[in-house]
């Protein structure tokens, strides 16, 4: 049976992830509703190849944090400390700047979808590594 402390933290790194997926949804909706609203003249966006694989990969690794928390290994802990550290601050400062880009209400969703239980996420993280 697995202990109830590493679920919690699998939890608790998931939740940030599905927030950061809403995020990009509704990021991608945003652009397309004003693109439609200008009536084409808008500059479309573009991404190359290596920019949709970053893409990929960064969202991607959202779901390694989950997964090392059920390791249960001290070293997996620290690296679910320092991997979903990473992902929250990237996340948090790309999401304001494209949100301050494309419009306040994505700054908000920013930071009520990721910052926030990214915050408690990492917190919870440190409590498990300082605990045992």
């Amino acid at each position: 049976m697995i202990a109830k402390k590493p679920v919690e933290l699998a939890l608790a790194w998931l939740v940030p992830a599905a927030g950061a997926a809403i995020f990009v949804t509704i990021q991608c909706f945003s652009y397309l509703n004003d693109y439609v609203r200008s009536g084409g003249t808008m500059q479309a966006m573009t991404f190359g190849p290596a920019a949709l694989w970053g893409l990929s990969v960064f969202y991607g690794a959202w779901v390694v944090p989950p997964l090392l928390a059920l390791a249960g290994r001290r070293a997996a802990d620290w690296a679910m400390l320092v991997l979903g550290g990473l992902l929250f601050a990237m996340s948090t400062l790309a999401g304001v700047a494209d949100g301050l880009r494309d419009g306040g209400h994505l700054v908000a969703l920013e930071l009520l979808a990721v910052t926030l239980p990214g915050a408690a996420a990492l917190l919870m993280s440190w409590r498990h590594i300082r605990s045992h």
